[in-house]
């Protein structure tokens, strides 16, 4: 019945998120609408998840206090240093989890938390 579930962020500059999503995360945009110019809304692909991004359609500022993204890394440390060196507010360091995974928590360019996490070394 049911067989894909992905969120859609909402972006009043989508340039600046795909810095975020695309060239600091390392996903690979899969569709873009309208197909030529200045897109409203990019499908991008991170690893096997899919994330929408569309441009914000009201001006005024987004809130988001209610939805975390969580994306694994192969290593954490490196992966925080990827985003920090791009610019990106890291609001808590990486910390070792009692269930085996690190991780760390950073801000998208939007205010969305984004948790940034390696797998326990049993699941790696």
């Amino acid at each position: 019945m049911f067989d894909e579930l992905f969120p859609i962020l909402s972006t009043p500059d989508l340039a600046r998120a795909l810095v975020f999503y695309r060239d600091l995360l390392g996903g690979q945009v899969t569709y873009q609408f309208p197909a030529e110019g200045e897109p409203a809304y990019v499908g991008v692909r991170i690893g096997r998840s899919h994330l929408g991004i569309g441009l914000q359609d009201q001006p005024g500022p987004l809130t988001n206090d209610r939805i975390t993204l969580w994306v694994y890394a192969d290593d954490c440390d490196a992966a925080l240093g990827r985003l920090r060196d791009g610019g990106v507010q890291v609001v808590q360091e990486p910390v070792d989890q009692p269930w085996g995974e690190r991780m760390a928590t950073v801000v998208d360019p939007d205010g969305n938390r984004v948790i940034v996490a390696g797998r326990a070394p049993d699941q790696a």
